[in-house]
């Protein structure tokens, strides 16, 4: 039986093409097969650098389930796949801890490179405390929502959450019920690219320049925690309906 092969994980640039690291195109150039969230979008950051020769496989929400364990047998039998997103780090609020997990369970060695990811910039540039922070990620659209805010409500970290422009200001919206229109944050829009812009204020502040500016492109919500010299008025304010 032939030696197991390798899992790599490889982060993509979120903007900028020239966030790529030398060696995650190493990676790319060498691997067997390339699993994509989404092979057009992948093949536009193959086609720059110049990176061919493997083959490229679909691997998305919809259909990791079922490419799971097809997968991990080929890695099993010697070949060295790498995981890509369409942007960011896979596993991060995009496909890739299934994999991970299964490969990781059966023996198999996985290998996460460093590199881009949206959330660390944007907590980074916020001015808010980086030292201690939790990822929420999306927040839950339907059931659990309005739970989840006020288990958060008292969160002394800073917060991290990814949302869509569409959804924005709805979420602005309940975070400065659930947690004051006083609380600060920063709301990084469009992160290492051309547009690349960061607001930031109190919930109230950001909320009433968002509701006369639409936001656009990807976004990336940083929160301050509670203070310890904060009113606590707003916890355990929100309830989900029964």
């Amino acid at each position: 039986m032939s030696a197991a092969g390798i899992l790599y994980i490889v982060p993509t640039p979120v903007g900028n093409l020239d966030d790529m690291t030398f060696r995650a195109v190493k990676v790319l150039k060498e691997a067997d097969l390339i699993l994509a969230e989404d092979t057009r979008t992948s093949a536009v950051l193959l086609q720059h650098f110049d990176i061919r020769g493997g083959q490229l496989l679909s691997h998305h929400k919809f259909n990791e389930h079922q490419t799971v364990e097809m997968i991990r047998d080929r890695i099993l039998a010697g070949a060295c796949v790498a995981l890509i997103s369409d942007a960011g780090t896979p596993g991060i609020s995009d496909p890739g801890f299934l994999l991970s997990r299964a490969c990781a369970e059966a023996g198999i060695t996985v290998q996460t490179l460093p590199g881009a990811t949206a959330c660390i910039p944007a907590i980074v540039s916020s001015g808010l405390p980086c030292d201690r922070f939790c990822f929420e990620g999306f927040l839950p659209q339907k059931k659990g929502r309005q739970t989840l805010l006020a288990s958060l409500a008292s969160e002394p970290r800073t917060m991290i959450f990814y949302e869509s422009p569409r959804r924005l200001v709805r979420t602005l919206e309940q975070l400065a019920e659930a947690f004051g229109p006083d609380r600060p944050c920063s709301v990084a829009r469009e992160i290492s690219k051309l547009h690349e812009e960061h607001v930031r204020g109190t919930l109230a502040e950001v909320l009433e320049h968002f509701r006369a500016v639409e936001p656009k492109g990807e976004i990336v919500l940083v929160v301050g925690g509670l203070r310890d010299d904060a009113p606590r008025e707003h916890r355990n304010k929100y309830r989900d309906p029964e």
